[in-house]
């Protein structure tokens, strides 16, 4: 099987960008890189430079990563590591932080190109849960 697109899971809170993981490994998705940038750098609440720098390389496998945000600030540090750290098929997603995860996991255990893991996240936003 070729690789799958990689998802960065990145959250304020450890807890829950690793109770998302946990939710992507449930689903079946065990064949698509997943790694989790949660918290700053002391396990506190808030983002860190550098686990969200390994989180990017452990998921990379070189046919792009996308990346679902938990809040704005996490944008916003993301794109420093990226400015520092290109990965050029790396995309930051405008997606509900859980939804878009599930989304472009399945999508990728699929085996979905990034465009159409990208386009699955982004999906999320509009499906109604009720």
């Amino acid at each position: 099987m070729n690789q799958a697109v990689g998802v960065v899971l990145l959250s304020h809170s450890e807890e829950l960008a690793s109770g998302a993981a946990e939710l992507v490994a449930q689903i079946g998705a065990v064949n698509v890189p997943v790694a989790v940038a949660g918290g700053d750098a002391k396990g506190g609440l808030g983002t860190s430079y550098h686990r969200i720098q390994e989180a990017l390389e452990a998921a990379d496998r070189g046919v792009g990563l996308v990346v679902p945000p938990d809040l704005g600030s996490a944008v916003l540090m993301t794109r420093t590591v990226l400015e520092d750290h290109p990965h050029h098929d790396a995309v930051i997603v405008d997606a509900p932080f859980v939804e878009g995860a599930i989304a472009a996991a399945v999508a990728a255990a699929g085996g979905a190109d990034l465009a159409t893991v990208l386009a699955s996240a982004e999906k999320a936003r509009s499906v109604r849960k009720f």
